[in-house]
């Protein structure tokens, strides 16, 4: 189980330095002892050295975190392609997921030090901190003045990653080992359910939430990729809680909470309970929510639109953004499910969410870019 610590109060157990003109130092080079002034001046350069220090070992802490995120990431899309294959059999999975362990404990790993180095920074810039106020307070007292103020305390660094990022993590961690446990040799297993695929996805996506809050998305159109993903399946949540079922958290993760509520939805409905959203869940969910009025009727709209939107930056989508789930909707998730390499069903369900994001990172990676102002209309000399 992860246990990446984020964030949170540092205790800073540095002493306040205690500078005189008699004690501490080495004699000058007329041997005389070192003014209050001149330790205070080594210290905060000290200081200053270590601060740098701190933010480089940071740097590579967090590239170190990243390279081991995206070897896991990368290992866990793997895992999911094994899951897609309709040959799939046990010993595939069992093999699969013995691969992911060593990357995922590099991955913690190199989380947990990452935070690590960045609490040390934290703990430097407070030292530099009491060391320039130290130096302010020696050059006050050789001129005879008062000795300024300290200034206010600092409150306690944001976390760098979102909590609940972090907790998403550590809930898909559990729900996949939870979807693993009971998988054995003898396990009559030729495909994967939809729950223990979704177990998988979800894990991914997961990481790649944390992967893309802790900065490691250095091209914003990945990152962009990321939101847009995340914002269709977080739509389809919201639609999911508003019409009485219980996806769980509204976080944007298609994991086995969603997927249970899909098949709530689809039993109470009269239709297969897959799992999976096709136009019939659609429309049952429609239903089900323009019953509890017009309000809570636009969470469906909402869902289907954040589809089509994801679609249209995938490039397999020209019609409208307009939350109509209609035939030549399922044409287009189907058609990029076939060039994914995923089920042809026409429906989204957690494999399809997961192979959306390697559709959106590559087609926004072969977009132009954004014409600038002056690219688009001159400058107004000409």
């Amino acid at each position: 189980m992860i246990s990446l610590r984020v964030g949170g109060p540092v205790v800073v157990g540095a002493a306040l330095l205690a500078l005189t003109g008699c004690t501490g130092g080495s004699p000058g080079g007329d041997g005389t002892p070192p003014s209050a002034v001149s330790l205070a001046e080594s210290q905060v350069t000290d200081k200053e050295r270590a601060l740098a220090e701190a933010a480089d070992d940071a740097a590579a802490a967090g590239t170190t975190f990243c390279d081991a995120s995206s070897s896991y990431i990368t290992a866990l899309d793997r895992y999911g392609d094994v899951l897609n294959e309709t040959t799939v059999t046990v010993g595939d999975v069992q093999t699969a997921g013995a691969d992911l362990a060593d990357p995922a404990q590099d991955a913690v790993d190199a989380g947990e030090a990452a935070v690590e180095a960045r609490d040390a920074v934290v703990v430097a810039q407070e030292e530099l901190a009491e060391a320039q106020q130290a130096l302010a307070e020696a050059q006050a007292a050789e001129q005879g003045l008062e000795p300024p103020e300290p200034p206010a305390a600092e409150p306690s660094p944001a976390p760098t990653v979102p909590p609940a990022t972090v907790a998403r993590v550590q809930q898909a961690e559990d729900e996949f080992a939870s979807a693993t446990s009971g998988i054995t040799a003898e396990t009559p297993l030729v495909q994967a359910s939809e729950q223990f695929n979704s177990a998988a996805v979800a894990l991914e996506m997961a990481w790649l939430r944390l992967f893309a809050d802790s900065g490691c998305l250095s091209d914003e159109r990945q990152a962009e990729a990321s939101v847009t993903l995340s914002t269709y399946t977080a739509a389809l949540q919201q639609a999911l809680t508003d019409a009485g079922y219980a996806p769980g958290p509204v976080d944007g993760v298609y994991g086995p909470q969603t997927v249970a509520a899909v098949q709530a939805l689809q039993k109470d409905s009269g239709l297969p309970e897959t799992g999976t959203v096709d136009k019939a869940t659609a429309a049952a969910l429609e239903a089900t929510l323009s019953a509890k009025g017009a309000e809570a009727a636009q969470a469906s709209v909402a869902a289907t639109a954040a589809l089509q939107q994801t679609l249209v930056l995938a490039g397999y989508w020209d019609g409208p953004v307009d939350g109509l789930w209609t035939d030549e909707l399922t044409a287009a998730v189907g058609a990029l499910q076939g060039d994914l390499g995923v089920p042809v069903t026409g429906t989204v369900d957690a494999a399809t969410v997961a192979a959306f994001q390697v559709a959106l990172v590559d087609a926004l990676a072969d977009a132009p870019p954004e014409p600038t102002p002056t690219e688009e209309g001159g400058d107004g000399d000409g």
